[in-house]
């Protein structure tokens, strides 16, 4: 099979396309053929900066395909199921920007009838947008239609991966959708995500702008720029509100207005797909399935998340990309399905 592999942390150099023997599924496996595979900001973070345990590694954790094969204690009428894979290279050296990968079977989920382009797309940025929306004090564990119907929540980068996907989910659950953006053509894509208002931060205050809609402050807070925005979002907040960080874009340290988020009962969570609770990541991927099936996830620039496809000898490229904040998904076409 063809896959990309590193041996060396670096530059989107270091990634190599080679020839590899398609691998077995151990118990608990499963082998799936990947069509398209899904680029996040942890894939060059990791090749900057991660160990490589095994001495090489496939990267990518998203990705969506078939399943060819399993492997011991898995039921063998999985195979022929179209999936969706999450968290595939984490601690582990089978990404999905390959051929074949292979995956614990819970990591391989129903897609139904859904593009693998959307499948690609779910993984990181939902199971991330599903913690920001569930992680508060005073916000629901679960997602489904109606779970947010009394929220008013504030997305900071609507025009991101993950912001992206937290006004998708969040609309789903009937919340008040607020974003923000840095100009009007991100404006369009979180209209078109499904916000139901957009602050451009550029040009208009945000918390004048938020306690316009909001007046009592907002539930929770999906924070991409915590160093820039931690004052603004302790002005926002209603009591017992939450900000959920999930990257540091601006800066690495953070700043936390006392008296502000004291006053209010205000919670700071951190937030890592990758080391958060068993249960929550279940949850989210059972939530995040049954808004696949309900059509309320969609990508494409008329959902707000341009596609960015690019080919398997392309990965560096498709890195590239990403690590230079291109608007929109980047994808890696893998194989034909």
């Amino acid at each position: 099979m063809k896959a990309i592999v590193y041996e060396q942390t670096g530059d989107p150099s270091v990634l190599q396309l080679v020839d590899r023997p398609v691998p077995e599924p151990g118990p608990g496996e499963v082998l799936v053929r990947v069509a398209v595979s899904g680029v996040n900001p942890t894939d060059w973070k990791a090749r900057r900066l991660w160990p490589i345990p095994a001495g090489w590694q496939i990267p990518g954790q998203d990705g969506a395909g078939v399943i060819e094969a399993v492997g011991e204690g898995v039921d063998q009428q999985l195979i022929g199921e179209r999936v969706w894979i999450w968290e595939a290279a984490w601690q582990r050296p089978w990404g999905t920007a390959a051929e074949y990968t292979v995956v614990p079977v819970r990591q391989a989920v129903s897609l139904g009838s859904a593009s693998f382009d959307l499948g690609a797309c779910l993984g990181i940025p939902f199971l991330t947008a599903h913690r920001c929306l569930t992680v508060g004090e005073y916000m629901p564990q679960k997602l489904h239609a109606g779970a947010l119907s009394d929220h008013t929540v504030l997305v900071q980068g609507g025009a991101g991966a993950v912001g992206n996907a937290a006004i998708q989910l969040a609309r789903w659950a009937d919340a008040c959708v607020i974003a923000t953006v840095s100009s009007a053509e991100k404006a369009q894509l979180a209209a078109a995500a499904g916000a139901s208002h957009v602050i451009n931060y550029r040009e208009q205050n945000v918390v004048e702008e938020v306690r316009k809609i909001a007046p009592d402050g907002v539930h929770t807070i999906v924070e991409v720029a915590p160093a820039v925005n931690a004052a603004m979002d302790a002005q926002v907040l209603r009591n017992g509100g939450a900000v959920c960080v999930y990257a540091n874009d601006g800066g690495d340290e953070v700043t936390i207005p006392i008296r502000p988020s004291m006053t209010p009962n205000a919670r700071w969570q951190f937030v890592l797909v990758y080391t958060e609770p068993k249960a929550a990541k279940a949850h989210a991927v059972r939530d995040v399935c049954a808004a696949v099936v309900q059509g309320a996830i969609r990508v494409g620039e008329e959902a707000g998340l341009p596609l960015h496809h690019h080919s398997l000898s392309a990965a560096a490229a498709a890195h590239q990309a990403v690590e230079n904040s291109v608007v929109g998904k980047v994808l890696i076409s893998t194989s034909e399905q």
